[in-house]
């Protein structure tokens, strides 16, 4: 695996030296993620594998080009989980890619977002330096945290190689119920509940519909089910509910109209906005399916406490990613400067001047 590390570093020295643009990718499931970007593709697959796996530290280390679906197998035989419950929008999502884009699913709000369970990384610069960050435990994360820092940098800092990551155990038992209630209703209820100590693992609204998960300790559990009521969902379904949602495979996320992926105060009311609503993570997520201008939906997200982006659209000259202040897009040129003096890496992935 070596040999695969020392023609990487090649690949990016040669590029760096004569400025051609490299493509950094892993899968490819997350290809539409992110603003549109040019070169030569420079792919990870071939760096892949288990290095280290140890169950009763709760810590995995693995090479960016393995499958996330081949880590995930390893972790539920051993009664572990990534508790980020990370997307894969397809059967080739590698750990790599999910690092890169730095995406969680339902679960996010109450475990933890990617970077918070992010141990240690090792990746290539611009450079084709081999760099080490972080290491096996929380501990030993001092100074400046690149490893959380190549979470959602969408590969335009460096190649990520390996990343350790902390694991959970599996929830002990899990339900999913079903309820009904309008859109500001649900926003209310989930932050009241929120507020208390039910086993909540996932939330979403929908149509008037209410979906939440609950997952610990049995008597937990059933508690909380008797407490909330509505009807209770067949684990099976539930199942496979959750991870629809999770990959944007139901219904909702199907259609040509532009997604947007707005990240909000999850008390901020309805917001006013045309077309179709989602609402995960207490309110503090709200996905919208509709062809408004972007200038009144990234307002509308400001307004709320957030930001939005341009999740998937075939049309992205708005720019995927909310515009930055002056002074977060002096902080991102100093650090691509940094870690990619040549500027070769995913150009313009995340922003067109980077």
């Amino acid at each position: 695996m070596e040999a695969v590390i020392r023609q990487l570093s090649q690949t990016l020295r040669d590029a760096g030296a004569s400025r051609a643009p490299l493509r950094i990718r892993g899968g490819g499931s997350k290809d539409f993620y992110g603003n549109p970007t040019a070169g030569e593709t420079l792919s990870t697959l071939a760096y892949r594998g288990i290095i280290d796996y140890e169950p009763t530290e709760l810590v995995i280390t693995a090479r960016a080009g393995t499958p996330l679906a081949e880590i995930e197998a390893a972790l539920h035989d051993n009664g572990q989980m990534l508790a980020f419950e990370p997307p894969y929008f397809g059967g080739d999502a590698t750990l790599g890619g999910c690092i890169a884009a730095g995406l969680s699913g339902p679960r996010r709000p109450y475990a933890g977002a990617a970077r918070d369970l992010v141990l240690g990384v090792r990746m290539l610069d611009g450079n084709g330096a081999d760099l080490k960050f972080g290491g096996q435990v929380m501990k030993n994360v001092a100074g400046y945290d690149v490893s959380r820092l190549m979470a959602g940098s969408m590969g335009t800092l460096g190649v990520i190689l390996e990343v350790s990551l902390k694991t959970l155990p599996l929830p002990a038992a899990e339900t999913t119920l079903h309820l009904n209630g309008e859109e500001a209703a649900a926003i209310r209820c989930f932050n009241e509940w929120a507020g208390t100590p039910m086993p909540i693992s996932a939330t979403v609204w929908r149509k008037g519909d209410i979906g939440v998960r609950l997952s610990g300790a049995h008597a937990a559990v059933e508690a909380a089910a008797k407490k909330l009521g509505g009807e209770l969902v067949a684990p099976a379904a539930a199942a496979h509910f959750w991870r629809a949602l999770r990959d944007h495979a139901n219904c909702f996320f199907a259609g040509d109209l532009p997604l947007w992926r707005l990240s909000v105060k999850s008390t901020a009311p309805p917001l006013t906005l045309p077309g179709e609503t989602l609402i995960e993570w207490n309110g503090a997520l709200r996905w919208l399916k509709t062809d408004a201008p972007a200038d009144a939906i990234r307002t509308a997200a400001a307004r709320a406490g957030g930001h939005a982006t341009l999740f998937r659209a075939a049309d992205k000259s708005a720019g995927a990613f909310h515009p930055l202040s002056p002074a977060l897009a002096q902080l991102h040129r100093k650090l691509k400067q940094t870690f990619d003096p040549a500027a070769i890496l995913n150009r313009g992935r995340l922003y067109a001047e980077l």
